[in-house]
């Protein structure tokens, strides 16, 4: 039951400062038995929860527990594991005009934090952060995104189970409970969505100076050049673009392929997915579905008006229609290689491959976050860096090449928030990276110590002695000059 149905946001939110202002919060023994209670809790409601994954976004078992428990549990354990040493103060050197005493850095928490979570990966995405609030010593409340009412409902349950209200509550609800969540002042934010939103969330945080985490997307590029081992390339490109039917905020938006080995790529790409899910993976129940039919009219349109054809390149071409998004018509040069095919029903729609798109397509507008795969072929990697250089900054970078000269300058030379090197998505799945995104994918980053440090603020403390008392400081300052410029 969500807490709103008993507490109005503000009652609850003095409520949280109240027990943060107490210090219950701060003993990292304390902290390590809360995030005992989480794990516990979470592992005794996994059927529920896998239950849940399947009824909002039709995951399978394993995919859901892969992508949604694994890391979460994981990191729970990791944590749980380090914390102790990453609480620790630390003790510096004060320098010279602090002789005699001892600087410390202390690990402060921020205070009363709100959480707000996507539909996605709303297990994950809600979770991962708690654990980051809870172990530096925060107050919590949660919002999950009501486009994923069946595991919204299972969170709530489970913070309810573990944590009285007034430490850590879960809030369900739609826009107008997001809007009374944001005009309340908490002492952090962290938000992952949509770059719309998040500017939102930016613009009602900037009239408290809260700081905030901004999770955010974009159009992640994969690039293929003529070095890659394609048959792995295609297998691992494929995988990542099909989990969770391409709504993921990493997966490779769109591929830049060499000219030299696209056909090779596309055949290749159409062959392990038919692998993955058969010849009719808009049928296959394992094939995740489209969140809400509103983002599957979206995408269905993208792939009419992108393709300029229906069917396959097996099939004659055929017009593309009028672009549902905004009234022009495709490019001529883009084709429809395979996929297309969809269930309104089920909302569901194949993976689909899309050769010939240019950087002006409709399909290079927005983030697709959805099954479609446009290709844009390259000659000159000099050509697509500037392209991508000019772009909005993207949340993700894969690049597969044996080429490791290149590898070296691209990874360099480009601004991105994380990615792989002949790998897509799997950066995500290691704790001793950060997890972020720059410019407009995002700001701040998590993950293992790195939530730890985005939940807490370092303060610095000069410890100083009693025993003696340097006089140069102190006036009258004749003389002093001199004497004391030949030390520096």
């Amino acid at each position: 039951m969500s807490v709103m149905e008993k507490t109005p946001v503000s009652s609850l939110v003095e409520r949280q400062r109240a027990y943060f202002n107490s210090g219950k919060t701060r003993p990292v023994a304390f902290r390590k038995a809360q995030l005992k209670k989480l794990r516990d809790a979470i592992l005794a409601n996994e059927s529920g929860i896998l239950e849940a994954l399947a009824k909002d976004l039709c995951k399978s078992d394993f995919e859901a527990f892969t992508t949604e428990l694994v890391g979460v549990l994981g990191e729970l354990k990791h944590v749980g594991k380090k914390l102790a040493k990453w609480a620790k103060t630390r003790k510096t050197g004060a320098g010279l005009f602090n002789f005699p005493g001892k600087a410390l850095s202390v690990h402060d928490p921020h205070g009363v934090c709100l959480i707000m979570s996507p539909w996605n990966y709303p297990l994950m995405l809600t979770l991962s952060p708690v654990i980051g609030a809870i172990a530096a010593g925060n107050t919590v409340i949660v919002k999950p995104s009501a486009y994923s009412p069946a595991t919204s409902a299972i969170i709530a349950k489970i913070l309810a189970e573990s944590f009285e209200t007034d430490y850590v509550a879960c809030v369900e609800g739609g826009r107008d409970v997001n809007q009374d969540l944001l005009s309340q002042r908490f002492d952090y934010i962290f938000f992952t969505g949509s770059v719309e939103v998040g500017k939102l969330v930016m613009e009602s945080a900037s009239k408290f100076l809260t700081p905030v985490t901004l999770e955010l997307g974009g159009k992640s590029p994969c690039i293929v050049d003529s070095s890659a081992d394609i048959a792995l390339a295609a297998k691992r490109i494929a995988w990542g673009k099909c989990l969770n039917s391409g709504q993921t905020c990493v997966a490779p938006d769109y591929l830049l392929v060499h000219q030299s080995v696209k056909d090779k790529l596309v055949a290749a790409l159409k062959a392990q997915i038919h692998g993955f899910y058969g010849n009719d993976p808009h049928l296959n129940p394992e094939f995740p579905r489209i969140v809400n039919r509103r983002h599957f009219d979206r995408l269905t349109a993208l792939i009419a008006v992108s393709s300029g054809a229906r069917g396959s390149t097996d099939e004659p071409r055929k017009p593309g229609p009028a672009n549902a998004l905004g009234g022009a018509r495709a490019n001529p040069l883009s084709m429809l290689v395979s996929g297309g095919r969809s269930d309104l029903e089920t909302l569901k729609i194949e993976p689909t491959i899309i050769d010939g798109v240019t950087w002006d397509d409709p399909l290079m507008q927005e983030e697709i976050f959805g099954p479609i795969i446009p290709i844009i072929t390259w000659r000159d990697e000099s050509e697509i860096t500037e392209k991508i250089l000019a772009r909005p900054r993207p949340l993700a970078f894969y690049l597969f090449s044996a080429d490791k000269t290149r590898v070296a300058r691209m990874i360099g030379r480009i601004p991105f928030g994380g990615g792989c090197v002949n790998d897509t998505v799997m950066h995500l799945a290691t704790d001793g990276l950060p997890f972020g995104g720059t410019g407009e994918s995002g700001m701040g980053c998590y993950h293992g110590k790195y939530s730890f440090d985005t939940f807490s603020r370092v303060k610095g403390v000069l410890d100083k002695s009693t025993f003696m008392d340097v006089k140069l400081r102190y006036p009258p300052f004749a003389g002093k000059y001199r004497k004391f410029r030949k030390f520096l």
